[in-house]
Parts: structure tokens; C-alpha cells; sequence
């Protein structure tokens, strides 16, 4: 899989990850939770290593670690999850519980989600990235109405990574917190890339660009991705699934021919 550099560090990411939301937060037992180790499989058959989780998700971050420990060796994933909650201590036993649930002594990324209680966050995730307990600091959100507070943080406060929506619907991060984002030498996770799974449902009934496999593209997923990844401020993008299949196409996203200007003008009026 093609990777880009994280800028603060200059490590290269493969640009299509895993987000868990909903389809990682099952219970073992059932037909869906058997499903998830080929999502790893094609994951990881794909080049990709990006595994994106929260305390907020339910189940996901039990899910995730029961199901990397459970393979030996243990695949060298890039794990993220956040902490969402107020108050120093809250966060602290968050952030462990979050390590212990993972079965992880290091967690690659942790993110203030939706920049709840950041000041008071940032310099716990400052402590333990000197201590090596994680590799990289970021904040997060999930729409466009925090794009204001989301650019005071990176003009006043050193990131890693951001992490936020982008869609062929939804892109008002176009106009000044990505390139901001480049701008600063922050890594930029989107965190939406199916516009919240609206988008694909609009276009299910449209049929495919004419150009569309002359991009390596042979659905709306994938051309959603692409236009995702056309954005150079953009390291990786982390859709959703619990389906293998829906994994393994999404990744095959990240190969073919980029998008021409042309065609990205046409799949946006589309959308």
C-alpha cells in the first residue's frame, strides 16, 4: 500500500487504516464478531496497519486487543484511540484502561477526541510521550462547526496529528484547516470518508464514471477514497467496516493512478 510521512517524525503510514466504530463493538460468540479477524487479514494482506479506536466505541478497544493478542506474533499495527472525559484523573484512568482493554504497553496515536477538556489533556499526553507510553499527540473532531477552535489549537499548540471529517460531501476542511494542517506539519486522519455512509447511499442508484477503472476504481467507495487521498494534507483515511470485503475493496483504493483534475471536478458535482 502506498504510505505518506508523518511530517513531526518523517515515518511513513499506509494511507487507508480500519475505523471501528459500530463494527467493532460486538460481543464474542456471534456471526459478526467471527467475521472481524478477516477484516484484520485484509487489512494487514493489504499493506495497511492503521487501527483507529475509542473509549466511546463500546466494545471496540476490547475487540481490537483480544483480537491482535490473539495472533502470534502479535501484528505491528499502528494503534490510535482517545480520550473523552473531563478532569486530569478521569483521563488518566481512561487512558490505562485504554492500554489494558488493547492488551498494548505503547499505543501509537492518542487523541483528544472532539477537543474535550484539551488543556487539561495535552500535558498528561505530553508526560507519557516522554515516557514512551505513546508515540504521537493529536486532537479530533467530527464536524465543521469546531473548525474555528480546531485552527486557534494548531496556530498556538504542537500536534502530531489531527484528526477530522472529509467527504466528496463534506468539504469545508478544504478551505483552511487543511492546508493549515500541511502548513503546520501536522498529519491529518480523516475520519469520514463515506460523508457518514449518507453519500454512498445517494450514489448507489448512479452509475460509475466512464473513467472509473481507467482509475483502478470498480465502486462509489473507492472513488470516494480516492478523492480523499487526492488531498496531499490528507495521511490516511480510516473508513469503518466489519466486513472483510468492504476491507479489503477500500484498501485497494490506495493503488491505481491518482485522480486527474478532470475527474475530480466531475465525481463533486456528482456528489
Amino acid at each position: 500500500m502506498p504510505t505518506r510521512i508523518i511530517p513531526s517524525s518523517g515515518e511513513a503510514l499506509p494511507v487507508i487504516g480500519l475505523g471501528t466504530y459500530r463494527g467493532f463493538d460486538v460481543s464474542p460468540g456471534g456471526a459478526d464478531y467471527a467475521r472481524l479477524p478477516a477484516v484484520l487479514d485484509a487489512l494487514f494482506a493489504a499493506g495497511g496497519t492503521v487501527i483507529d479506536s475509542s473509549p466511546m466505541y463500546g466494545l471496540a478497544e476490547r475487540t481490537v486487543g483480544a483480537l491482535l493478542s490473539e495472533r502470534h506474533p502479535r501484528p505491528a499495527a499502528f494503534i490510535a484511540t482517545k480520550v473523552w472525559t473531563s478532569g486530569r484523573e478521569a483521563g488518566i484512568r481512561q487512558m490505562n484502561d485504554s492500554f489494558r482493554l488493547l492488551q498494548t504497553d505503547i499505543i501509537d496515536l492518542m487523541q483528544i477526541h472532539n477537543l474535550l477538556d484539551w488543556r487539561t489533556h495535552l500535558p498528561t499526553l505530553r508526560d507519557m510521550k516522554a515516557a514512551g507510553r505513546i508515540r504521537y499527540i493529536g486532537v479530533t473532531h467530527y464536524s465543521s462547526s469546531a473548525y474555528d477552535a480546531l485552527e486557534s489549537v494548531l496556530n498556538t499548540t504542537p500536534l502530531d496529528f489531527l484528526q477530522i471529517n472529509y467527504a466528496l460531501d463534506d468539504r469545508a476542511a478544504e478551505k483552511r484547516l487543511l492546508p493549515l494542517a500541511r502548513d503546520k506539519g501536522v498529519a491529518v486522519i480523516c475520519n469520514t470518508p463515506f460523508g457518514g455512509g449518507g453519500l454512498l447511499r445517494r450514489l448507489a442508484s448512479t452509475p460509475l464514471p466512464g473513467w472509473a477503472g481507467e482509475a483502478g476504481a470498480v465502486s462509489w467507495a473507492q472513488l470516494a477514497l480516492k478523492f480523499i487521498l487526492a488531498n496531499p494534507a490528507i495521511t490516511c483515511g480510516i473508513p469503518g467496516t466489519g466486513n472483510p470485503k468492504n476491507m479489503a475493496e477500500n484498501a485497494a483504493a490506495a493503488s491505481g493512478p491518482a485522480l486527474s483534475p478532470a475527474q475530480l471536478r466531475e465525481l463533486i458535482a456528482l456528489a
